[in-house]
């Protein structure tokens, strides 16, 4: 994968190469953009594996207590967990062998992105996936 150039590269880098979205952070709440994120991503063609340690289904799916128990190679990963859980995340993306990271619209973090980026995963931090979605009208080939 060739490095973007730009955030707006890194976006559609990301839609256009990952079928699969790992959530981090997934709400079994219907009102929660948590919940309707991967809902949405799910009907425009990816699939989605929803990651939280109280749920067992999310918008249809198993649901898995962390990254370390995903029992196949993770690639992106979604996340919505605040910023200061952020870095903790990105370690356990990294070590689950992801190759990319997305930090939801309104999260940042800067160690996050540091750990992220030491670890050679694609970044994007602050972007809504529905939002870059529309905007690029990228589905999964």
């Amino acid at each position: 994968m060739t490095a973007p150039k730009s955030i707006d590269e890194a976006v559609e880098q990301i839609l256009s190469t990952y079928d699969t979205i790992t959530v981090v952070g997934a709400s079994a709440n219907p009102s929660k953009a948590a919940n309707e994120v991967p809902a949405y991503m799910k009907n425009h063609g990816w699939r989605i594996i929803p990651v939280n340690p109280a749920a067992d289904e999310i918008v249809g799916e198993r649901v898995y207590r962390s990254l370390a128990d995903i029992p196949e190679q993770v690639g992106l990963v979604d996340v919505f967990r605040p910023g200061p859980e952020c870095a903790d995340v990105a370690r356990a993306a990294v070590a689950a062998g992801a190759s990319a990271l997305w930090l939801q619209l309104g999260i940042r973090s800067d160690e996050a992105r540091s750990i992220a980026e030491e670890g050679g995963l694609l970044y994007v931090e602050d972007r809504c996936l529905i939002i870059e979605q529309r905007r690029t009208g990228i589905v999964p080939a």
